[in-house]
């Protein structure tokens, strides 16, 4: 349930509604305004009478959130999420783009392509070292080789790095490392890496899993945001359906639903979602189009001798002209892309 402070309420009045909220073994989560803060009272509360809230000093009202996601839900935070990924902001009126090879693959290969994703206009750099591949014979990532490696391309170029996390004992080793953790489709209801994530202060990017709906990747988010993470970025990366004409159907319709239903950013993936680089800039496009409060889009040096969905990565060539495109259509809808750090900052 939301309890709604009144405005001007005292900070005594606030602990005092917080410690009734454990009282009944409810996590209270709370969202302070400049003139007013809202309590989240999350659990099973179905048999909590709104009352035994609404009779407390400094309380306006109280009323039940009617989705099952309760900290995820705009009915709990009607405005939109906006927080930092080290050097800009996502969730905003600006767009980033996060580009980078599907996986590290060498150091050479690493720092060349952030050198020239940066150059390009990418904010931050992906890379896999831990990979989830459908074959156990096919290239499993560098582990944490690859991670001293990102290391290393983020220090010379400044872009904050973004890697995928498999297993909640990856955790110690991936939070020394990265600036944001991919939690992949595979994973998206692996609940225990869930619970391990949301206990990190990280910020999340959670891929939907292949076949889950909208309700189900945001009951996923659910998870880390009730274990106190509050940075979770959602990511639509194509589902699984009849068509085969491409990896995956990117779900469109995806992007305002989910503005519609959460405050949470929404980011885009149209390597995944469509599977070929003929495609992908026009997917980009509509994202940002339909919504979008961000892209990750893979980039390879050298895409047909990669290791890994080289069919799918872009040149940085052909990144270069996909971001001047994108940027026109995020200034026709009002929107701009985030302003690269300028060449030569963040180097050495």
């Amino acid at each position: 349930m939301m309890i709604i402070m009144q405005p001007g309420a005292t900070q005594a009045q606030i602990d005092h509604v917080i410690e009734h909220v454990e009282g009944r073994h409810l996590s209270p989560h709370a969202i302070v305004g400049v003139e007013q803060t809202i309590i989240g009272a999350v659990g099973e509360s179905h048999s909590v009478p709104t009352s035994v809230f609404e009779t407390l000093p400094g309380v306006l009202s109280v009323t039940r959130i009617s989705q099952p996601y309760k900290l995820a839900s705009r009915q709990f935070h009607p405005e939109n999420s906006v927080f930092p990924l080290d050097g800009f902001t996502i969730g905003g009126l600006e767009i980033p783009i996060i580009a980078g090879p599907c996986s590290v693959e060498s150091r050479t290969q690493i720092i060349e392509t952030a050198q020239a994703v940066r150059e390009a206009g990418a904010n931050a750099l992906r890379g896999g070292v831990f990979k989830p591949r459908t074959s156990p014979y096919a290239f499993q990532g560098m582990g944490e080789e690859g991670l001293e490696y990102m290391a290393e391309a983020r220090a010379l170029t400044g872009l904050p790095i973004v890697a995928e996390i498999m297993a909640v004992s990856q955790v110690p080793v991936m939070v020394k490392y990265v600036d944001v953790l991919q939690i992949g489709a595979r994973n998206m209801q692996n609940f225990n890496l869930l619970r391990a994530v949301g206990d990190t202060r990280t910020p999340v990017l959670l891929k939907r899993g292949m076949s889950a709906t909208v309700e189900d990747l945001l009951m996923a988010a659910e998870y880390i945001l009730a274990g106190g993470n509050e940075r979770v970025m959602l990511c639509e990366r194509g589902i699984r359906t009849f068509e085969t004409a491409t990896r995956n159907t990117t779900d469109i319709n995806a992007v305002p639903v989910l503005k519609s239903l959460t405050h949470l950013p929404v980011v885009l993936d149209p390597s995944h979602s469509t599977g070929h680089f003929n495609f992908v800039a026009a997917v980009a496009k509509a994202a940002v189009a339909a919504g979008a409060d961000g892209l990750i889009v893979e980039v390879h040096p050298d895409p047909a001798h990669a290791m890994s969905d080289g069919i799918q990565s872009l040149t940085p060539e052909n990144f270069a002209k996909m971001v001047r495109q994108v940027k026109a259509v995020a200034e026709a809808v009002d929107r701009r892309l985030v302003t690269p750090l300028p060449l030569g900052e963040g180097q050495g």
